[in-house]
């Protein structure tokens, strides 16, 4: 871990530490100076890889959600059914946040610090997401596969409530692999869907 760390670029390796920092702290309360006293470096020196605190916030937050937008982009052209897309979409989800649990805990509760616009560019970026998996669970009504009376609203929102608590619980540590760890959380929650359930 340290050896992949010291690849980094000395930007990559603040943005790194103010994640562990806003994880820890919560972003409001952390400040440059707490930020430099991690990295061990003079305040001052951070300016000349960043120009605030808020633009590592953003960077957290929309390299992330580019990174959840190109795992689902990729589930959508695959040609099989809705209710495998919206397998793959959670399993692709879980990856996504398990490969660095940190920045994808600061996405879920710090988002909400962004200034505008980002802020409202952020929250359209997310209901963008969450409604290509509705759509998910709207075209297995229609084929079939899921039951009629479903409140999609419901079903869709259930799902994100149950995949996004994954930074507070999941370690890095953990025998179970992502893959695994998705492939078992969506049948979890799609088996509820299912007509045959």
């Amino acid at each position: 871990m340290a050896e992949a760390y010291a690849t980094l670029s000395r930007k990559e390796q603040v943005i790194r530490q103010a994640a562990e920092l806003f994880k820890e702290k919560g972003y409001s309360a952390s400040s440059m100076r707490d930020l430099a006293q991690k990295l061990g470096i003079e305040a001052a020196s951070l300016y000349s890889h960043i120009k605030s605190k808020e633009e590592i916030l953003r960077t957290l937050c929309f390299d992330m959600a580019a990174e959840f937008r190109a795992s689902l982009a990729e589930v959508e052209s695959q040609p099989v059914s809705a209710s495998e897309k919206l397998r793959l979409g959670i399993i692709g989800h879980v990856k996504v946040m398990s490969k660095d649990l940190t920045a994808a805990a600061v996405f879920m509760n710090e988002h909400r610090h962004l200034s505008q616009p980002y802020l409202r560019e952020f929250l359209l970026l997310r209901i963008n997401y969450i409604n290509r998996f509705k759509q998910f669970i709207e075209d297995g009504i229609a084929s079939g596969d899921f039951k009629k009376n479903i409140d999609t609203k419901l079903a869709v929102m259930t799902l994100f409530s149950s995949l996004n608590w994954l930074p507070l619980w999941f370690s890095p540590e953990s025998t179970i692999e992502p893959e695994n760890l998705g492939t078992q959380l969506a049948d979890m929650l799609i088996n509820g869907l299912k007509q045959n359930a």
